[in-house]
């Protein structure tokens, strides 16, 4: 059975650093974009970054881009995303997601696949 699993989520103060992880099982996500999505209480999920499968093309949200870099290792089966320059308002709960394209796409019914989710939490 295919899982994602994130970790790294904690508790950071503004203008901190955090990396996310993803660790994929069960299949090969080599052949699939990845992405990150975030959901802030009372918001909708919303994308952050995404990237093909071959790591070759990444896109960000704008509100994080120069900020967040996505990257992958396809010989692990794992996601990562650098968050630095970290603000209060990238509080939220962050998943990993896989989507059966080797292109990237940032829409969220495209992904296919889903972690549980990391908490991040920024403070001021």
């Amino acid at each position: 059975q295919a899982q994602l699993v994130e970790s790294g989520g904690g508790l950071v103060q503004a203008g901190g650093s955090l990396r996310l992880s993803c660790a994929a099982s069960g299949r090969t996500f080599s052949r699939y974009a990845m992405a990150w999505f975030r959901q802030a209480p009372g918001k909708e999920r919303e994308f952050v970054a995404t990237i093909s499968w071959s790591g070759g093309t990444t896109y960000y949200a704008d509100s994080v881009k120069g900020r967040f870099t996505i990257s992958r290792d396809n010989a692990k089966n794992t996601v990562a995303l650098q968050m630095n320059s970290l603000k209060p308002e990238d509080t939220a709960v962050y998943y990993c997601a896989a989507a059966a394209t080797v292109f990237t796409t940032i829409v969220a019914s495209d992904y296919h696949f889903w972690g549980q989710g990391t908490q991040v939490a920024v403070s001021s």
